[in-house]
């Protein structure tokens, strides 16, 4: 398949994916849609609500009985809200200077997508009782800093390049996680969850490493 066909399916299985990630049974029909994607800098992904608006934030009430989730749910929603909200900043800070129109697609859906996971797993994520404190560490510092400051200071011809480099390498360690929880997990919607992340991230990291 053409890679370009293989871009645009994607984009649409991505914008699907994010747009299940709040209630797996609910209506595709009237379930909002991802929020569009937002302009570098708007907003620092790091904290609560960056990059979601009204729109793609989860619906009202959709959480999870924490007594339904075990510690590895927990810690794994956790991880996640951390790697989603460094996707955001990776994604953001390099979009204002991508010169490849296929590439500006992909990272556009990339972050509408984690958006809107961001919001579905911060409303799962318990506030109190075992587990919660794990919940409240918002991994700061997650990641290679090492990777942000590489795009910081690429040249305008070479950030492309660098992108496809950062945000592969990002994206393969989340479906490695994902990977692992859909093995041990015990909440059958975190589970889901993570099998989607699983797919999707895999995906990207093929489109973005140009494999065949």
């Amino acid at each position: 398949m053409p890679r370009r066909t293989r871009l645009a399916s994607l984009v649409a299985a991505l914008l699907l994916t994010g747009g299940c990630a709040g209630s797996p049974t609910s209506n595709s029909s009237t379930r909002p849609q991802p929020a569009p994607a937002s302009p570098a800098g708007d907003a620092d992904a790091g904290s609560p609500g960056a990059g979601v608006s009204g729109a793609g934030a989860a619906p009202a009430g959709d959480t999870i009985d924490a007594a339904t989730m075990s510690g590895i749910d927990v810690v794994f929603l956790s991880t996640m809200v951390g790697h989603s909200e460094r996707t955001l900043q990776i994604v953001r800070l390099a979009s204002d200077r991508l010169r490849d129109d296929a590439l500006r697609t992909l990272a556009a859906a990339i972050e509408a997508t984690e958006a809107d996971e961001l919001a579905a797993m911060r409303g799962w994520l318990p506030t109190t009782g075992p587990g919660a404190s794990a919940a409240a560490h918002h991994h700061e510092g997650h990641g290679d800093d090492a990777a942000l400051d590489r795009l910081r200071t690429a040249p305008d011809a070479d950030v492309d390049r660098v992108l496809r480099e950062v945000l592969a390498d990002h994206q393969r360690s989340a479906a490695d996680l994902a990977r692992a929880q859909i093995d041990v997990g015990r909440n059958e919607r975190v589970r889901d969850l993570a099998r989607r992340i699983e797919q999707s991230r895999t995906a990207e990291v093929e489109l973005l490493r140009g494999t065949p």
